[in-house]
């Protein structure tokens, strides 16, 4: 049972790092930008791999254009949080829970499941800044039908303060920032998280 399981692990891995090494070939390319996109369109709904490392990639070799992949990456992370929100919506029992069971995500789905309950679509706000997959966020804000307008207004807001906190730093510092942004990227969104949360518990206060 323990000898299966961790060959599984290692195939996934495998198939992990196949798919993130084709994804840095094609982010090389032309049409890297669009690649950047779709990736974001798909990590928010069933793609394993985060967008930030190809957002890193792009920003490096094209410094000046940092905010415009940013802005492109949050917007197809919103687009996409639309179709987790889907999944979750309309088909949890038939494509949501097989995804999360995918990713091994059933444990953490209780945890996002009861910061729902706790803050409705709000609890998206945290999602943005926390290591645990957003895809895993947009499908349980559609299994609970939350509020669609406000969870994506929140959601545009949250993706988009993250992925200008990555461009912002490669934009102002360069490539030398990389080091810093992979050892202290936790801490980084730390801070913005409460920055963010508190925003957005004055603006539902003020609403």
């Amino acid at each position: 049972m323990g000898g299966n399981t961790v060959e599984q692990s290692q195939e996934q891995y495998g198939l992990l790092q196949r798919i993130y090494l084709r994804c840095m070939a094609w982010i090389q390319t032309p049409a890297g930008v669009w690649v950047l996109f779709f990736i974001a369109v798909a990590e928010s709904s069933f793609f394993p791999i985060p967008p930030d490392v190809f957002l890193i990639a792009l920003c490096i070799g094209a410094p000046k254009k940092s905010f415009k992949y940013a802005a492109l990456c949050s917007l197809g992370s919103v687009l996409g949080g639309a179709l987790g929100y889907a999944l979750g919506w309309g088909f949890m029992d038939t494509l949501g829970t097989p995804i999360l069971e995918m990713y091994h995500l059933q444990e953490k789905y209780v945890v996002v499941q009861d910061a729902f309950r706790r803050y409705d679509a709000w609890a998206v706000g945290m999602a943005a800044f926390t290591p645990i997959p957003y895809k895993l966020f947009t499908i349980t804000a559609g299994a609970f039908k939350t509020n669609f307008v406000t969870f994506m207004v929140v959601s545009l807001v949250a993706r988009s303060a993250r992925f200008c906190l990555v461009a912002g730093l490669i934009y102002f510092f360069g490539a030398k920032v990389q080091y810093f942004i992979n050892k202290y990227f936790n801490i980084l969104t730390v801070v913005f998280m409460v920055l963010l949360i508190g925003g957005f518990v004055l603006l539902k206060y003020l609403l």
